[in-house]
């Protein structure tokens, strides 16, 4: 009996790392999590029709952390591949290096249930996914910051 092979459909989305000092100069950065599934990681969403991809990283980070962003450095890409739904997905998710302008984590949408600050370091060690701890190296070298 031969299975039939999933469908493939290439998915975008776009994201950012976004970083302050604290009091003591040290850097940190806004990571997102749930508990049900203990996932920490970058915020990040899909574009809506004819939205650039920038536009949609700073509104998706804006949304999912509660604050107000600008864009600065790009920090490159990542791709994945997911199922979902009897589809198969191969995922392009484009990030950039962001500054809070305003706002405030209790702000965040419902997508996650866990949104703070973590110094860079522990951001990197606490982050669920390979491919997002490249961005944050990524951040850290953009930073001048030692991991």
């Amino acid at each position: 009996m031969t299975r039939s092979a999933l469908p493939i459909q290439d998915a975008v989305s776009a994201g950012g790392v976004v970083w302050r000092r604290d009091p003591a100069g040290a850097v940190e950065v806004v990571l997102c999590g749930r508990s049900s599934d203990r996932v920490w990681g970058l915020p990040k969403g899909t574009p809506d029709p004819g939205e650039s991809i920038e536009a949609t990283a700073v509104r998706e980070v804006q949304e999912e952390t509660g604050l107000c962003v600008e864009a600065g450095e790009s920090l490159g890409s990542i791709e994945y591949w997911f199922t979902s739904r009897g589809v198969r997905y191969h995922k392009l998710v484009h990030h950039w290096l962001m500054q809070p302008t305003g706002g405030d984590l209790a702000d965040h949408d419902h997508e996650f249930d866990l949104v703070d600050w973590f110094p860079l370091d522990v951001a990197y060690r606490t982050a669920t996914y390979d491919n997002e701890r490249r961005i944050l190296a990524e951040a850290a070298r953009l930073l001048a910051i030692d991991l």
